[in-house]
C-alpha cells in the first residue's frame, strides 16, 4: 500500500516506513503528524477522489529538520557595473511515515443507517406520518 501526500506545495509518494525531507513542517522533533492522501492505492484498488479519500490518514513523525543544499545567485547589467551575488538553503523538516490507514466504509455505512433511523424517530415523537 502506498499513498501521494501534498505538503509544501509539491506531492510525495510515500509508503510506511519511509524517510523523506519536506518543505519546514510546525512541530516539534518526535511529535506525530496526520496528513491528509491525494491518493491511495491498495493492490488493485485506486482511490483518488474526495468522497473516497474521506476518512483516509497517512501518519508521520516529526524526526528532525535539515537544510537543502545552497543556491547560488549572480545578476548584472551590462555597461552599469551593477552585479548582485546572493545565496538561498532552503529549511526542510525530516518525517518519517508511520501509517497509511484507509477509509472506513463501515463507520459511513453505520453513520448512514443511524440518521435515517434517527429521522423515523424524530417523525414519530411529531405524531406526523
Amino acid at each position: 500500500m502506498y499513498a501521494v501526500i501534498h505538503t509544501g506545495g509539491k506531492q510525495y509518494r510515500v509508503e510506511q516506513g519511509e524517510r523523506l525531507e519536506v518543505e519546514r513542517l510546525v512541530g516539534d522533533e518526535g511529535s506525530e503528524l496526520e496528513l491528509t492522501p491525494v491518493l491511495l492505492v491498495d493492490g488493485d484498488s485506486v482511490l483518488a477522489t474526495r468522497s473516497q479519500l474521506s476518512g483516509a490518514t497517512v501518519k508521520a513523525k516529526l524526526v528532525g529538520a535539515a537544510r537543502g543544499p545552497k543556491i547560488d545567485g549572480f545578476t548584472y547589467k551590462p555597461k552599469s557595473n551593477n552585479r548582485r551575488h546572493y545565496g538561498h538553503r532552503q529549511d526542510l523538516s525530516v518525517i518519517e511515515i508511520t501509517g497509511i490507514t484507509g477509509p472506513t466504509k463501515g463507520r459511513a455505512k453505520a453513520k448512514a443507517k443511524t440518521s435515517s433511523t434517527d429521522d423515523a424517530d424524530a417523525e414519530s415523537s411529531t405524531g406526523e406520518g
